[in-house]
């Protein structure tokens, strides 16, 4: 994968990975906004509701505890003319206890009577008073029922003692709504806080109200802070930017070591075509040679699956592979006639000298293949070792056809260049002697292709 596909890649995983914290951030958001709007409820009754202990498993809890009784009346509601004491008054208290790290952002309970009480005060919060007359409901608030008048309702009430006080009947129910004032400030309810608002009233003599039913509604305040998701996104952005931070540092040192490594190459390539040129410069017939074969080269390594760096290493290994003619005297090189037997031996020694120079060539690992056996033929007839087949090196075995049509696509001392055609018949004829047969068919479709 080249750098370019990398460097998309990867930002597109940044993308996503950031669309995805988003998202799950703005969940966290919703999430949080929904359940600050629902509305919960829980009905408590008897022995659940009217206790001394807390429910502290419950989210929040609620009991009612009654004080000592006070006082006693005589309430004649039927001016019967009834004289003896039948009615004790009772101060509830109801004890609401936030158990959650939310806070409690607003409530309501809802008290529904088992029997006929008389209900005198209540302190805080206000009323909603739910009383059950003839021709139907007739339902009231009362801001302060301490400062009560009956003249401002149409409640059923009885007064005695002059105190004025409202009959609740068997059924009849109070809703009561917590007051924000400075004073009791019963709402919001802190996290792990509670209240305690509560009413009198006058119960029968010798009875009690525990069949009573207590419903309570409330609604939470959760802070984002407070919601899983939130801490995910979270978790998840300090990840994203971790890694950004290491991708950007890891990108900028990258590109130190790329222009680093780019002013190297430069160094190199312009070392190994300057020592090329060297090379053709002691022949005038062959001058160009080693550009043609390491172009020729590169391009059956690309037909053969190579790139990148690897391809640029081919390229100046074949760029090398005549580097041993450097050792060769010039008479031999450019001598016009036939060489004698001696002679011949020398140049071919240009293989082991090249490989001999190139072998100390660290930068360029493997480069002394190319120049020492871009002579050895497929059928093992070549030198300087007469290795065959695929024993001989791939990189050479590449410079051997491209070296050969550069041959025969060149002027020479002793000849002048061959015709297409017949370079064609030339590489077809020595397939599988002394070219590879895939090598070769793939040069001839470079040819046929014109691209050489």
């Amino acid at each position: 994968m080249d750098k370019r596909n990398r460097r998309k890649i990867i930002t597109v995983l940044f993308a996503v990975a950031l669309v995805i914290t988003v998202g799950i951030f703005i969940a966290s958001l919703i999430t949080t906004k929904i359940y600050n709007k629902e509305v919960h409820q829980d009905t408590v009754i008897g022995d659940s509701l009217f206790t001394t202990n807390d429910n502290n498993d419950a989210d929040v809890s609620v009991r009612a505890e009654p004080r000592s009784n006070t006082w006693s009346k005589c309430i004649d509601y039927y001016n019967e003319g009834l004289e003896e004491l039948n009615y004790q008054a009772y101060t509830y208290d109801f004890y609401i206890r936030n158990n959650t790290k939310d806070e409690v952002s607003d409530y309501t309970f809802k008290f529904t009577f088992d029997r006929e009480v008389y209900l005198m005060s209540a302190w805080n919060g206000s009323l909603e008073i739910h009383q059950q007359m003839i021709g139907g409901e007739y339902v009231a608030t009362v801001p302060d029922l301490r400062e009560f008048n009956k003249d401002d309702f149409s409640f059923d009430t009885v007064t005695v003692d002059g105190e004025t006080l409202i009959r609740m009947k068997q059924g009849d129910y109070l809703v009561y709504i917590p007051s924000t004032g400075e004073n009791s400030m019963e709402k919001p309810i802190e996290t792990y806080g509670g209240i305690v608002p509560g009413i009198i009233i006058y119960v029968p003599i010798g009875q009690d109200i525990n069949g009573s039913v207590l419903e309570i509604d409330y609604t939470f305040h959760r802070l984002l802070l407070r919601d899983p998701l939130f801490w995910i996104s979270a978790v998840l952005l300090g990840i994203w930017l971790i890694a950004l931070l290491i991708f950007s540092i890891t990108e900028i040192q990258y590109k130190k070591y790329k222009n680093i490594h780019e002013h190297d190459l430069n160094m190199i390539r312009e070392s190994i075509e300057t020592f090329t040129r060297f090379i053709d410069a002691k022949d005038p017939y062959t001058n160009g040679h080693s550009n043609r074969v390491a172009q020729y080269t590169k391009l059956i390594a690309e037909q053969l699956g190579f790139e990148g760096e690897e391809l640029d290493k081919i390229y100046y290994i074949a760029l090398l592979h005549d580097s041993g003619k450097i050792g060769v005297p010039d008479n031999i090189l450019g001598k016009p006639g036939r060489l004698t037997a001696e002679e011949f031996e020398i140049i071919k020694s240009h293989t082991t000298r090249g490989s001999e120079i190139l072998g100390r060539f660290k930068s360029l690992p493997d480069a002394d293949e190319g120049a020492r056996y871009h002579h050895e033929r497929y059928d093992g007839t070549g030198y300087p070792e007469g290795r065959s087949g695929e024993d001989i090196p791939l990189i050479a075995r590449m410079i051997c056809v491209a070296d050969a049509y550069d041959a025969m696509n060149s002027n020479r001392v002793y000849r002048q260049k061959l015709s297409r055609e017949d370079i064609i018949s030339e590489i077809e004829k020595n397939k599988g002697t002394q070219f590879d047969p895939k090598i070769a068919d793939i040069f001839l479709k470079l040819i046929n292709n014109e691209k050489v």
